[in-house]
């Protein structure tokens, strides 16, 4: 996505995570700003309760733009039918050629809050393998009815979200990219990037003439641009709460970090990563996450620290193989403006200083 642009100094891309939690005209314009300031990407996630629908935003900004790389970070194959987002994903990169990205995940804060359950390996497999087909302008049996897609758009790149290690392989195995969403550490990172490099040898894309290193890495990571880490941090806590509680306790013990959340918290809605009460869940988070905690979450997960520090860290990403990053500030229901701002201000020229806005 968007490959003319990107830090050339660096040779990192940086995008940042809008949530569609405002009207979509406004959307655009935050999109537009964040092009203006030199991002990469913007990727809009898909929650059909919590925000607008991702669709519509993404061809708001794709009319308000026109540089910028535009993503799902991500849309899902349970509460959308296959169908419905090949047609959705065509018709949005119609208007943005070469811009888009389709990512896709297992459902999560989409399907949770109706009482639906995530895909399983199996069912995300035959549901990518579907949309492809769609997208390529293929036939595809849907209970014995043979239908295609028409005016298909077989450009459009495949991107899996996964964390846990049956997920990365998934993704190595039958994605055109991976995000990864265990955040920035460097023990973590690689093992996650040998998992998915695991299912990229599985499915025999080196035989193809495809090197397993090609495979675009896309990392999610919370950012802040300040110069005290350890208040800002603090905010943190209910992410750190929420990855315990999924799975991801071994993760966080590699880096120091042990934590013990029950499997329900009580007091926070819809959920520990989208609360509508941050500060709410904060204190109730508190309970299982210390301030010590979630500051060691933010040094070793994050890019929490000076502009000179992020940049930094960005750079080390992209020798260990990273190709893109994209960040996201704490909480759902604002814009990321501030992170859109600092970032945009002060990061991102120190990663290519040769260039002048």
């Amino acid at each position: 996505m968007n490959e003319e642009s990107g830090n050339e100094k660096s040779g990192i891309r940086v995008g940042v995570r809008v949530p569609p939690c405002d009207r979509v005209d406004r959307l655009a314009g935050t999109a537009r700003r964040a092009e203006e300031l030199g991002f990469d990407q913007v990727w809009f996630p898909d929650s059909q309760l919590l925000w607008r629908d991702v669709f519509t935003a993404l061809t708001a900004a794709a009319l308000g733009t026109e540089r910028i790389g535009l993503g799902s970070a991500v849309t899902n194959l349970v509460t959308r039918h296959p169908a419905v987002v090949a047609s959705a994903a065509r018709s949005v990169a119609e208007l943005a050629p070469g811009r888009f990205t389709l990512g896709l995940g297992v459902g999560n804060s989409s399907v949770g809050p109706i009482g639906m359950r995530s895909s399983t390996g199996a069912e995300l497999r035959a549901g990518i393998a579907t949309l492809r087909a769609l997208l390529q302008g293929q036939e595809c049996d849907f209970n014995g009815v043979r239908s295609r897609l028409r005016d298909p758009d077989p450009g459009v790149p495949l991107h899996v979200a996964a964390s846990g290690p049956r997920n990365l392989r998934l993704a190595g195995e039958i994605a055109d990219g991976v995000i990864l969403l265990s955040g920035v550490s460097r023990t973590t990172l690689a093992s996650a990037t040998a998992r998915v490099r695991e299912g990229a040898e599985a499915a025999g894309l080196t035989a193809a003439g495809r090197t397993t290193e090609a495979i675009p890495l896309t990392v999610s990571a919370f950012c802040a641009v300040t110069d005290d880490v350890e208040a800002e941090a603090r905010l943190l806590k209910p992410i750190c709460a929420s990855i315990a509680q999924n799975g991801g306790a071994p993760f966080l013990a590699l880096a120091g970090i042990e934590l013990d959340v029950p499997a329900r918290v009580e007091g926070v809605y819809p959920d520990l990563v989208h609360a509508e009460d941050w500060d709410a869940a904060v204190e109730i988070c508190s309970a299982w996450v210390s301030d010590e905690a979630a500051l060691r979450f933010a040094q070793e997960f994050c890019l929490f620290g000076t502009a000179k520090e992020i940049a930094e860290r960005l750079i080390a990403l992209r020798a260990d193989g990273v190709a893109d990053v994209f960040l996201q500030h704490v909480g759902s229901y604002d814009p990321p403006t501030e992170l859109i701002e600092s970032v945009g201000s002060a990061v991102l020229p120190a990663l290519r200083p040769d260039v002048s806005r």
